[in-house]
């Protein structure tokens, strides 16, 4: 999940895709114009030309912009859940989680930017609220790692605390936000500032183990 997305050429091309992948193909471009553009300049017909199809053709799978948009939030939702779990499988660390959460951020920056935009995409869809909830559950697994809670309500807080450290990164690395001096490593410096949070109480074993700081 690096980013390393390279910027995309503002002339367009036809994707040739399989009988069958249309939707695939046209949820690919999507993707590409929002990287290159924005979300604000996607369109259904721009979306059909660009895949090569039928302007019928991405309304038949999505039914309108909307709908477009809503696919991507899926999508990158799953990604997320995807990066998230591998995350704490491999490290068990929130601290890991939260800088795979940065990852993912710069390396799919056209699903971050439209999965925390529900004025965007349907925000009722169940694929969606289904993605959301695994990317949710995800996250929320990760909180034991920064230590006990006394309650529920501790847990929650800690869980919102968290992720707004990482979200905020994420958004501030990806806007250009962040003061001058960072490296241009969002990896690196994303577990350098997580760490100042997610330091372990002191005579913990376990350096990525400890409470939030």
């Amino acid at each position: 999940m690096t980013r390393w997305v390279s910027s995309l050429s503002h002339v367009s091309t036809a994707r040739p895709y399989h009988h069958g992948d249309l939707r695939a193909a046209v949820l690919r471009t999507a993707v590409d114009v929002i990287t290159e553009r924005g979300a604000a300049n996607v369109s259904l017909r721009d979306l059909a030309r660009r895949a090569g199809v039928s302007h019928a053709a991405p309304a038949h799978h999505f039914g309108d912009k909307a709908g477009v948009l809503t696919a991507v939030a899926v999508e990158g939702f799953d990604l997320l859940a995807g990066a998230l779990t591998a995350a704490f499988e491999r490290a068990g660390s929130f601290l890991d989680m939260g800088v795979a959460y940065v990852t993912f951020a710069v390396a799919h920056r056209a699903h971050f930017e439209v999965m925390f935009r529900p004025d965007l995409y349907h925000a009722d869809d169940p694929d969606l609220l289904a993605a959301r909830e695994r990317a949710g559950t995800a996250l929320a697994g990760g909180v034991g790692s920064l230590g006990a809670r006394a309650t529920t309500d501790d847990a929650r807080l800690s869980g919102l605390a968290a992720w707004s450290l990482v979200h905020g990164f994420a958004t501030l690395w990806l806007t250009g936000g962040l003061p001058a001096g960072f490296g241009a490593d969002p990896e690196a410096e994303a577990r350098a500032v997580a760490g100042v949070l997610f330091r372990p109480p002191r005579g913990s074993a376990d350096p990525d183990r400890g409470a939030a700081g």
